[in-house]
Order: C-alpha cells, then sequence, then structure tokens
C-alpha cells in the first residue's frame, strides 16, 4: 500500500495527516507556509485524494503503518508526525506503533480519548450507512457546520466555501471506512503519557468537536508538551489561520533542532 504523497522544502520532515473528511489539499498553505521552515510531506490517507482504498477491514493502525510505509518511500527514518483531527488520531496511532520513528509529534484539533459510548461509536456507523446510501449530502448538513468556527463562518466566506468544497468532493467509500475506523479507535492516553519526543498541541479556541478542554487533557498527559489556542479558530484552525498554525509549527521544528 502506497499512500499518494506531496512533498515540498528541505530540512527536518514533518508529515501532516489531514482531518475528516478532507484531503491533503487542506495543506495547501502548510506546503507553501512551511517549506522554508522544514521539508512537509502530505499524504492522502487510504482512499481520499489521490490514494487507493484497499479491501481491509476499518482500522487507524492500519492508516499508521500505511504513514510509516510512505517515510521508508521517501527515505526518512525519523520524522516529525502530526495530524488534524483524524490525522491526530492516526498519528497517535503511529505513535503508538512506530515510536522509534518520531521525532515529535503535533496533535491538533484532536482529543486523546476513544468514542466510549455507544451512542458516539452508532452516530459514526450511522453516517458511514447515509454516505453509502445518499452521498455526501450528510456531510454537509450535518458534520460542516461544525468544522469551522462561528468566527470563520460570518466572516472568512472563501474559506467556508474552501472546506464545504473539500467536503462535497470526499469519496464516499473512504469517508465510510474512515468513520468506522474513529469507531473503533483506542484511548490514546497512555501512548501519550509514554511519549520520548516533544509535543506539540494546536487546538482553536471556537473548536466544538475537539475544544480546548481535551487540548489540555493532551498537554497534561504528555511529559514534554506545549499548548497553542488560535483565536477565532474553530475545529480546522489549520485552514482558519494558516499563518498561526504554521508560526507555531515552524518555532517546534526549530526548537528540535537546536
Amino acid at each position: 500500500m502506497r499512500l499518494y504523497s506531496r512533498s515540498t522544502g528541505s530540512g527536518v520532515p514533518v508529515v501532516l495527516l489531514h482531518a475528516f473528511p478532507l484531503s491533503s489539499a487542506m495543506w495547501l498553505a502548510q506546503r507553501e507556509g512551511l517549506a522554508s521552515a522544514c521539508r512537509v510531506i502530505t499524504p492522502d490517507l487510504r482512499g481520499f485524494g489521490g490514494s487507493v482504498l484497499p479491501d481491509e477491514e476499518p482500522s487507524l493502525d492500519l492508516m499508521a503503518d500505511d504513514v510509516a510505509r510512505l517515510l521508508d518511500a521517501e527515505g526518512v527514518e525519523r520524522a516529525v508526525v502530526g495530524g488534524q483531527s483524524m490525522g491526530g488520531y492516526v498519528t497517535m496511532a503511529f505513535c503508538r506503533r512506530h515510536p522509534d520513528r518520531v521525532l515529535g509529534v503535533i496533535l491538533a484539533g484532536t482529543k486523546a480519548q476513544a468514542d466510549a459510548d455507544a451512542a458516539a461509536r452508532e452516530a459514526r456507523e450511522r453516517l458511514a450507512g447515509s454516505v453509502l446510501d445518499s452521498g455526501n449530502g450528510v456531510l454537509v448538513t450535518e458534520l460542516l457546520p461544525n468544522l469551522v468556527g462561528p468566527t470563520t463562518r460570518q466572516r472568512r466566506a472563501m474559506v467556508f466555501g474552501r472546506v464545504r468544497g473539500l467536503v462535497q468532493s470526499a469519496p464516499p467509500g473512504a469517508v465510510a471506512w474512515a468513520s468506522r475506523a474513529m469507531a473503533g479507535r483506542a484511548d490514546s492516553f497512555e501512548t501519550l503519557r509514554a511519549l520520548k519526543a516533544p509535543v506539540l498541541v494546536i487546538v482553536g479556541e471556537e473548536d466544538v468537536i475537539s475544544p480546548v478542554s481535551d487540548a489540555e487533557a493532551m498537554r497534561l498527559a504528555a511529559p514534554d508538551a506545549r499548548l497553542v489556542v488560535i483565536e477565532q479558530a474553530g475545529h480546522l484552525c489549520a485552514v482558519e489561520h494558516p499563518e498561526a498554525f504554521n508560526r507555531a509549527v515552524a518555532g517546534f521544528v526549530a526548537a528540535l533542532a537546536e
């Protein structure tokens, strides 16, 4: 399994894993804005963008192993690995399965706890079934409104429109597979506690899916972590305020090189 990936810049390799149900296209501002600070690697997770969806049972661990194989293909032994939302879940699975390949960790708009109650898991299964049966309309009506913060919805029509377009273009099969994979994910707090690499936690102050309290819990769990809260941003803080996101990542990478 080889992921479709784009790579820009040079220096410390930084893998950025995209949110659900988007693709690596969400990282355009990071590929451009961080190229002078690091080597930015932005894969499409299986089924999204340019990557294929093999016939395997849904699992974030499989996604994490895909990333390890991508690093092999890129000739990268160790990297900063990070992600937004679902990409953060895959990042924590990667840390659990390939800890010796982690230089640093970036967790943006995500959370370490699993879907603990049956209602949350059932909601993901219902979403998967609806997308397969009727297309992406349910993503636009139920998911899209919470992907960005109210400030973005009210003042940044172009950003909101871009996110809407990415949501609408998501392949239904990949959406369903990823939704079921997230429903079955493990709790990752022990993974964070065991980390030997530094962690950067980033969250939008208006995030209602993975709020600041979830970000603070991850910061407290990891032995070496710092938290950056991006003002007037929601769940997709890297898309809503790319300059602030890029500053945080560039500073984190620079500190690793010291």
